[in-house]
């Protein structure tokens, strides 16, 4: 009799066991795919009119495309602290690219690794030398350079890859997935590129393809700031007057010295640093490249009104920058193809993203910062093969802050009650109802620094924006998002809107409750930034200029 009970017993044991090696076979693998500076209307699952990217279309032809996707701060390294803790900007401490990240912070891929999840990174970071919750990662230190990168890795020390760098991260991630993957266990594999950020080096292969295109214009590059609060007219991002011909556009020196053309910026010390680091015969295909261009330059130039110039230059922006998506959407072809030929797909949750948007000459610009549509949307796409339907499309409001939530919850793994974001689970299994979100909040704090776009918060809804421009002056912009797409006019004073912006403005203030942004938080950040800035110890910006502005601060404040 007892000999039947212990039998019972163990087939029990062996039941219960064989149940939890089944559940825990089944946790989905996650592929989390991640570009710098990747516009959604480069993608063209969003927009054919400037480049077709297949590979990348693909997640969204196997799952779903996310229409009304944003970021809680436009800017990198807040951008990626964010996605990492599930947390607001200020309450993860990451707030601007200046100050550094709080490594106490408990990030989502420590709790899949503890949760049993075998974790690796390859690419671009940004912050931090070595992440933790990884057993696995290669990285580029800081920006990371586009040709023969250095890299930090966790089993070999620093190295340097000859090479271009989105083939590279590729490389390194396939390898990883062939060599080291454990088939009896999950995976988060966080696949990150560099491209497409500044200074936009394409991959030699696409150099005679792109620098001979020609791309269409969009309707707001002469914009001219009018009808507006003033931060849009005071920042430092405009294509004219503030990319640099030979950093960025890739005028020759000699032929900036020829034309006498002035430095803007870090403008031939970029060009000579980066393009320092070619092979010869990188050097000599990069030459060859942009020699016509600059032959034609040269010829144009003295002829060019500003017109012609802006023009000129957005041609040249839109052939570098789209120019390097063409690798990235390559590379993620490979990688897409990989899980397909190795049986991955089908349990696996694959992510592309960017960590903000950007601008493509809307409203005269590049680089990002705003909540404007272009910076503050960022391309969503999501596919997870027999849970998300296939080709669908959702205009919820949702967030990077949601994405540590969304992972720990499809899991498994319990999420920490401090963060603040929200599941994206129930979206991609097509429950709606349990989707209640009808707004989102946005906070942008590096000011003054590079590109000077001033400090704001935001409330933003499907129908409309509401902007609070705190710093220097008090100025407040109410932008109708279905009327005004093109966010040209400030309706914050126009009597039709007094309703409307009333209850903004409370739904404003429980948003800063609700995720606990105050005041006094944002006035503890400006005084540590502003003691620095005043020192010339952040990044773009000089102690003359910051000097002006807390002059022009204290006037302001002595008018009260």
């Amino acid at each position: 009799m007892l000999k039947k009970i212990w039998m019972s017993l163990l087939l029990l044991v062996q039941a219960i066991t064989g149940l939890c090696q089944t559940q825990k076979a089944g946790r989905p693998n996650i592929v989390f795919i991640m570009s710098d500076d990747h516009a959604y209307q480069a993608i063209s699952a969003y927009d054919r009119h400037l480049i077709e990217t297949p590979n990348i279309d693909r997640i969204a032809k196997m799952g779903m495309l996310f229409m009304q996707a944003s970021v809680t701060n436009s800017i990198c390294a807040p951008s990626r602290a964010t996605i990492l803790t599930g947390k607001h900007s200020h309450k993860n401490g990451k707030i601007d690219n200046h100050f550094p990240f709080d490594t106490t912070n408990v990030t989502f891929p420590q709790l899949l690794q503890k949760a049993g999840y075998q974790t690796a990174m390859f690419g671009k970071l940004h912050f931090g030398n070595n992440p933790k919750g990884f057993d696995q990662f290669k990285i580029l230190p800081d920006q990371g350079q586009y040709y023969n990168p250095d890299f930090i890795t966790k089993n070999e020390g620093n190295i340097k890859v000859e090479g271009y760098v989105t083939d590279i991260i590729t490389d390194m991630t396939l390898d990883w997935l062939e060599k080291e993957r454990k088939k009896d266990q999950p995976f988060l594999l966080m696949y990150l590129h560099k491209a497409p950020h500044r200074s936009w080096l394409m991959a030699e292969r696409h150099l005679d393809e792109y620098t001979n295109k020609v791309f269409g214009e969009p309707t707001t590059l002469f914009d001219d700031y009018k009808g507006r609060a003033t931060p849009a007219s005071e920042a430092e991002m405009n294509i004219m007057h503030h990319m640099a011909w030979s950093g960025d556009n890739k005028v020759f020196p000699e032929v900036m010295d020829e034309l006498g053309i002035a430095e803007i910026g870090f403008d031939k010390q970029r060009y000579r640093y980066e393009t320092g680091r070619f092979t010869a015969s990188q050097a000599e295909h990069f030459r060859k490249a942009y020699s016509k261009i600059n032959e034609d330059f040269k010829k144009a130039y003295p002829a060019m009104s500003e017109k012609d110039k802006m023009k000129w230059k957005y041609q040249r922006y839109m052939q570098d920058y789209l120019g390097t998506i063409k690798a990235v959407d390559e590379n993620v072809g490979r990688v897409l193809d990989y899980l397909e030929a190795n049986n991955l797909m089908q349990n696996t949750i694959i992510v592309y993203t960017s960590d903000q948007g950007f601008y493509l000459g809307e409203h005269g610009w590049f680089d990002k910062r705003f909540v404007y549509d272009q910076s503050f949307k960022t391309p969503l796409l999501i596919a997870w093969p027999g849970v998300t339907k296939a080709g669908v499309k959702s205009d919820e409001l949702v967030q990077n802050l949601d994405f540590a939530e969304t992972f720990l919850d499809a899991a498994g793994v319990k999420i920490p009650e401090d963060m603040q974001g929200e599941s994206l689970v129930p979206l991609l299994k097509g429950d709606r109802k349990k989707w209640t979100r009808e707004e989102v909040y946005y906070h942008y704090y590096e000011y003054p620094a590079e590109h000077m776009v001033n400090r704001h918060y935001a409330i933003v809804t499907k129908d409309y924006k509401l902007i609070h421009y705190y710093f220097v002056e008090d100025q407040w912009e109410l932008i109708d998002r279905k009327k005004d797409p093109d966010e040209l006019k400030n309706v914050y004073n126009d009597p039709a809107y007094e309703k409307i912006k009333k209850d903004l403005h409370q739904r404003l203030d429980r948003l800063r409750k609700k995720y606990q942004d105050n005041t006094s938080l944002s006035q503890e950040y400006i005084d540590k930034f502003m003691d620095d800035a005043s020192r010339g110890k952040v990044f773009g910006v000089s102690k003359e200029k910051v000097k002006a502005i807390q002059e022009r601060r204290a006037k302001i404040e002595g008018q009260k």
